[in-house]
């Protein structure tokens, strides 16, 4: 008599009870290590520091090497360290070091935790946008057609060039009816502008101006700016005093100014977390943090690793914010749209 021999499905060892035996195994090595405790300490340590910088960094102070600054600019970058350390932690089988790392992203969500979160929203009538295009940008006909695609009501330029003037000045006239230039920047609008005039910023030549924009739903005050940059030395460290001193000036101007509805575009070469700018982010809002999604790195363009054009708003509401294509700069174009409001003024 002829006898069946029958197997079940997943006997080759790949079944959810093999791995639920696994499972088992493992978890009971791991109760009989005893030095799953005592491994790591070195990371724990190291996780409860990060945790602390992170947590304290606006104690840092700024007197030798703006070291403050420097640590507020690049903060977001901590989850880099923070996934190192989880790395390490699972290397070493420490369950203190594990433990500790959570101590880091804690923090680090807590700071950046709506970042990670879409907030775009529709709706808004005005679109502005601003972009940093490099003064020795190879293509300014080509990164003004660009950033016109944007479809932007409102367009600011920085670090123009005498010689590239002319050249975004035609690129522009066909869709910006209303444009002008102070100094190295510059504002186009489909809508009238009045009242333009350069803003002092401490330097030697005008990289700040001002002007009312007219739209259908209201008036806009628009400041266009470019900060002077900063450097990273050994010598010196985060060499940014200048740059400080032109926020501070940018401050009280736009404090004094009387419009409620303002906007400022432009490249400030510093992060919305950077306390040396407190003169200008204090009094505005960031687009990109109200209605952006993501962190909206702006430069380097072949990198980005830092959101240091911003577009910041006062009395508007922020509807979505982004960041445009690369061009032939080293920087990013941003554009936000805004909601305005109809004003008396």
């Amino acid at each position: 008599m002829a006898q069946a021999y029958m197997t079940e499905t997943g006997s080759d060892g790949q079944g959810p009870e093999r791995r639920g035996s696994r499972l088992r195994r493992l978890l009971t090595s791991l109760r009989r290590d005893r030095g799953i405790w005592r491994r790591g300490i070195i990371l724990a340590v190291c996780a409860v520091l990060l945790a602390l910088v992170m947590g304290l960094h606006t104690q840092i102070p700024n007197t030798i090497g703006n070291l403050g600054s420097l640590t507020d600019t690049f903060l977001p970058w901590g989850a880099i360290l923070i996934a190192v350390l989880l790395v390490l932690a699972l290397v070493r089988r420490s369950a203190t070091a594990l433990i500790a790392v959570l101590l880091p992203a804690i923090v680090w969500l807590n700071l950046f935790g709506e970042l990670l979160t879409d907030r775009t929203g529709s709706g808004g009538n005005l679109t502005v946008a601003t972009h940093n295009v490099n003064a020795d940008n190879p293509d300014p006909a080509g990164t003004a057609r660009d950033v016109a695609a944007s479809g932007a009501d409102v367009l600011a330029l920085e670090e123009l060039t005498d010689s590239a003037v002319p050249v975004y000045e035609k690129a522009l006239a066909a869709g910006f009816k209303y444009h002008s230039v102070q100094g190295t920047v510059g504002l186009w609008s489909k809508y009238p502008l009045s009242a333009i005039s350069p803003v002092g910023i401490e330097l030697g030549w005008t990289r700040a101006m001002r002007a009312t924009i007219t739209a259908p739903e209201g008036k806009l005050a628009v400041y266009v700016a470019h900060l002077p940059s900063v450097r990273v030395k050994l010598e010196a460290g985060f060499t940014a005093r200048q740059r400080d001193k032109s926020a501070n000036a940018l401050g009280e101007a736009i404090a004094d100014e009387k419009l409620p509805q303002v906007a400022l575009l432009g490249d400030l070469n510093g992060t919305m977390n950077d306390r040396a700018l407190t003169a200008v982010t204090s009094q505005l809002r960031s687009t990109q943090g109200a209605a952006g999604s993501g962190f909206g790195f702006s430069w380097p363009a072949s990198f980005p690793m830092a959101r240091i054009d911003q577009i910041l708003v006062r009395g508007v509401e922020p509807v979505t914010s982004w960041t445009l294509p690369e061009t032939g700069s080293d920087h990013l174009p941003i554009a936000a749209r805004v909601k305005l409001s109809a004003t008396d003024s």
